[in-house]
């Protein structure tokens, strides 16, 4: 049977899951009544957030201005749990490595000298001698982080949710945006397939279907198909939280990540861009398929062979990226009343909690005291990605038609 809805509100969050929920209780804590709308349920795994556990560090080559964040992240986190009566942030430590002269190992290494963040270097025999798992090259340089570690992040979607909805919010999962519109006195509606809706704000947190939802982001929000694996480890001891720091490494195969056996079994890890195949949200392939297995395998068996062991489980789920992967986090360049949140490029979950927290700040008063100069719109602005700015999508925002099935996304890239 379906339901029919209709309000006002002070704010509208499109896409409860990493950003959204965060956002929805920052706001809602703040006194402020608000609706968040998720077209899936409340968890889901048609995104970019499932999977048991998600990379958090400190130590960030993609830009040493990341850290300043991430410091504030660590502190809403562990309220969060604190709120949640949960424990959903977990430090093993993090290594990013890779040979002496890439950017990966570098651009950890300056960052940690920048921020005076605590870390060691190790070559790759010695990181085998401290963390037998690890078999890289041995003379590939590793930079270990003692912070760094791992979040739940389908829990954290539901801490938050849970703890935005005792703050008086309206969480609607089921419920997809069919258009926005700005109104003339300010303010938005929002028409989905159970009622309309009006607020004085719009957030717009919906991940890959962000380029759907907002005219200006048309190219510049690419979905891509990510695929992780489980295997069961032949030494477990050896890949255990206590024993295996998180990684992130470049070797000649392309850049992995990866994380110790939690919650389910197997060691977990993935390939950054895995095969490039990109497309619409809608038609992302997330059936995984031998090819891909034998692509991570093959990794495994190379660089970590005692945790390569008979395969648990394998998933599909999504990146969304920029075309220089760092997110978008502003004000609609046309409506002032809309803000925007994401694409996170395969690195944003770790930030959600103070992204939530920036979202409120936009949202509230139209200024935050965060630094996110790196992240402005405006800086896509005039280059040939889709529509110009200002022009609002036919159908309320949402795309016409279809772009070729898959595209090749760009290979991240080193950016200072």
């Amino acid at each position: 049977m379906s339901v029919s809805y209709t309000g006002r509100y002070d704010a509208i969050v499109v896409g409860v899951g990493t950003m959204g929920s965060a956002t929805a209780y920052y706001l809602a804590r703040r006194g402020k009544r608000v609706l968040g709308l998720e077209q899936f349920g409340i968890p889901h795994t048609m995104g970019s957030y499932h999977g048991h556990t998600r990379i958090i560090r400190l130590a960030y080559y993609e830009h040493p201005s990341y850290v300043l964040l991430l410091r504030r992240a660590y502190e809403l986190w562990r309220e969060l749990e604190r709120e949640a009566g949960e424990k959903l942030l977990y430090i093993t430590g993090s290594i990013d490595a890779g040979p002496e002269d890439s950017w990966v190992f570098r651009g950890s290494w300056e960052s940690c000298k920048l921020h005076d963040l605590p870390h060691e270097v190790l070559t790759g025999a010695e990181l085998h001698r401290r963390y037998p798992g690890y078999h890289l090259p041995k003379e590939h340089l590793a930079l270990l982080q003692p912070e760094g570690g791992f979040l739940k992040p389908e829990r954290c979607v539901v801490a938050y949710v849970m703890a935005a909805q005792r703050e008086g919010a309206e969480i609607h999962g089921h419920e997809k945006v069919l258009e926005w519109e700005p109104l003339g006195g300010g303010g938005v509606r929002v028409r989905t397939s159970r009622g309309t809706y009006e607020a004085e704000k719009l957030i717009i947190t919906a991940g890959a279907w962000d380029g759907q939802l907002v005219d200006v982001l048309e190219g510049l929000a690419v979905p891509e198909r990510q695929v992780l694996a489980w295997l069961q480890p032949t030494r477990p001891e050896h890949f255990r939280p206590e024993s295996f720091p998180v990684f992130n490494v470049l070797v000649e195969e392309g850049r992995f990540y990866g994380f110790p056996v939690f919650g389910v079994p197997g060691f977990k890890f993935g390939k950054y861009f895995h095969l490039n195949e990109s497309g619409e949200a809608d038609e992302i392939d997330r059936e995984p398929h031998d090819y891909d297995e034998r692509l991570l395998r093959e990794f495994a068996e190379r660089y970590f062979p005692e945790g390569c062991g008979p395969t648990m489980s394998l998933a599909v789920c999504m990146f969304t990226n920029t075309p220089d992967h760092h997110f978008i986090i502003d004000a609609h360049p046309e409506h002032e009343q809309v803000y925007i949140a994401s694409p996170c490029s395969g690195h944003g979950f770790k930030f959600a909690s103070v992204i939530g927290e920036i979202m409120a700040d936009l949202a509230e008063t139209g200024t935050t005291r965060h630094d996110i100069s790196l992240f402005g719109i405006e800086r896509f602005l005039g280059r040939s990605f889709g529509r110009p700015a200002g022009r609002v999508a036919e159908n309320g925002g949402v795309r016409n038609g279809r772009p070729a099935a898959f595209r090749r996304s760009r290979q991240m890239r080193p950016f200072w």
